[in-house]
């Protein structure tokens, strides 16, 4: 299926390099306007962009930029929609209250704008800029909108409390609560909590491929980790790191390595308090007591 659509670009004004694309939901040419147009230091115009495939890898910053919103609008889920290449398309900018400008342009316009009575601030120095300035999810809280990339998915239900953290190609799909970290690449299915401090594992570092999806009505712990799949109905303890090569004791005697109970389901993992040895033990799912339906009414 082609999609099409129409955009509003943000370019270099020296050396035309893209900095961003905004794609209103819409599909009209909708300007925008910052100070740093107004001061010369980017353009800007709008382009039609069209993906003939998603699953051909995108070709430029204006093709990568409409993928990520389509991510985001939740049109289409993690790993749906091919994304090969997209940190060598796009520029690393800073996205500044008075508008994405290149790195080395950042100087030059808090020149341009030291006469006019406006506080200036760097939020960051990235290639991808945070969700809610281009996307606003239906049915979702996010505490802290710098935590959450442009190109997360974020399904109706989902709250992403203050640390809550979700890059892009990676997100939820459906009620969820989000208190840790969901990597690059990482799916979460309904009915599933990530826990303060709590980290999965995503696609980027290191380069690993191995694509972590946790399944329905699963807990993360607190300052847990996790670096398998899980099925439904887990828990993983607070604290607990859980590697690939976490060596776990069943409960029949045997030991075994995480990675041969990826995607399994109604798996506690533990941590004996006394001998330190990592188990599993099989458990109902009802043990957590599940997502608090109220905290997730998003309306």
């Amino acid at each position: 299926m082609t999609i099409k659509r129409v955009g509003h670009r943000y370019s270099d004004a020296k050396t035309g390099a893209t900095l961003d694309v905004w794609f209103p939901r819409s599909n009209k040419e909708i300007a925008r306007n910052c100070p740093a147009l107004k001061a010369g230091i980017i353009k800007s115009d709008f382009v039609t962009v069209e993906i003939a495939s998603v699953d051909d890898a995108p070709q430029s910053a204006e093709d990568a930029y409409l993928r990520l919103h389509l991510l985001s609008e939740c049109a289409y889920k993690p790993h749906e929609i091919n994304l090969d290449g997209v940190f060598g398309l796009l520029n690393n900018v800073a996205w500044t209250s008075a508008g994405p400008v290149l790195p080395s342009e950042v100087e030059n316009l808090r020149e341009a704008i030291a006469g006019e009575a406006v506080q200036f601030n760097v939020t960051s120095i990235d290639k991808f800029p945070r969700m809610t300035d281009y996307v606003i999810p239906e049915g979702v809280r996010i505490g802290d909108a710098d935590r959450v990339r442009l190109g997360a998915h974020l399904a109706p239900g989902t709250t992403i409390m203050h640390e809550g953290f979700v890059n892009f190609n990676a997100g939820t799909l459906g009620n969820s609560m989000v208190e840790g970290r969901i990597s690059a690449g990482v799916v979460v299915a309904e009915n599933s909590d990530i826990g303060g401090g709590a980290s999965i594992m995503g696609t980027l570092s290191g380069g690993g491929k191995q694509v972590i999806k946790m399944g329905q009505r699963n807990l993360l712990g607190a300052n847990a980790g996790l670096g398998i799949s899980l099925g439904d109905d887990c828990i993983v303890e607070s604290g607990l790191y859980l590697t690939a090569g976490t060596k776990v004791k069943m409960p029949d005697g045997s030991i075994v390595s995480a990675r041969d109970l990826s995607g399994q389901s109604k798996l506690l993992f533990r941590r004996h308090s006394q001998t330190g040895e990592v188990q599993a033990i099989v458990t109902d799912g009802t043990l957590w007591g599940g997502l608090n339906s109220t905290l997730h009414n998003n309306d």
